[in-house]
């Protein structure tokens, strides 16, 4: 049997200055799984930081055939409207994925992920990594981070009655057929997109499983940790009001 197919998804904003190396370790670990397509897709950065993401992708996709050429956004989304955007526009696959372009997440991580979604006879069951294990010396992280990582799923286990530890890694495979079936009610696009996708998978009655991953903590991020945990908890809350409303 030809294993399951995947398209995968690195979505950026102003990451020229990190994606090269991960980027360039990915593709090799991908050509070597085979069935898998990478995208990357900027989300809407300004013209120079575009060229600079040209120079960085066009001589790999003359070396990788599997990585197509990058989808640029006219404007600024989230990142999860830069993820739904390469779902969107993925060729015909039995999987879609997503990964952190920083590679806090390593290429290793990704192919075990992709290994362990292709052991499933069909795909059925998201895979979530996941960092669940704040104390594990795997786990590479600020204190600081790991507290609000574990306050926000504590947060978001509670309100929205879901079992997850970690809603917020950034890699996950999700199959095709369920996303197709909830991409019409996702409406978040910002950093709680995870969420709501969690929530929705849930709902759809797809089964998902949380992945222990190695991950280490890579300077120069976007994410504001007090501003950007509160706006997230909104959302959790704004999800959790229309699930009861269609309940």
């Amino acid at each position: 049997m030809p294993p399951a197919t995947v398209h995968l998804v690195i979505p950026c904003y102003q990451e020229s200055g990190r994606i090269g190396p991960f980027l360039t370790e990915l593709c090799e670990v991908t050509h070597q799984l085979g069935a898998v397509t990478v995208q990357v897709v900027e989300d809407g950065s300004d013209s120079a930081e575009a060229a600079r993401m040209r120079g960085i992708i066009t001589p790999l996709c003359h070396q990788y055939e599997h990585l197509l050429p990058p989808l640029f956004l006219p404007q600024n989304l989230g990142k999860g409207g830069a993820v739904y955007a390469g779902w969107d526009q993925a060729p015909p696959v039995d999987w879609l994925a997503f990964v952190d372009a920083d590679g806090s997440c390593s290429a290793t991580e990704v192919a075990h992920l992709i290994r362990k979604a292709r052991q499933q006879p069909a795909p059925l069951t998201a895979i979530f990594a996941s960092r669940w294990d704040q104390t594990s010396t795997k786990v590479q992280r600020q204190w600081k981070r790991r507290l609000m990582g574990r306050i926000f799923g504590t947060l978001v286990s509670t309100l929205l009655h879901i079992p997850i530890h970690d809603s917020q890694c950034g890699l996950k495979l999700v199959p095709r057929s369920a996303y197709q079936r909830i991409a019409p009610n996702l409406r978040i696009l910002g950093f709680a997109f995870d969420v709501e996708l969690l929530a929705a998978l849930h709902d759809s009655g797809c089964e998902f499983e949380e992945v222990s991953i190695a991950w280490h903590e890579t300077p120069g991020g976007h994410v504001h940790l007090i501003r950007d945990s509160i706006r997230m908890a909104r959302d959790v809350l704004a999800i959790r009001k229309r699930r009861a409303h269609k309940k």
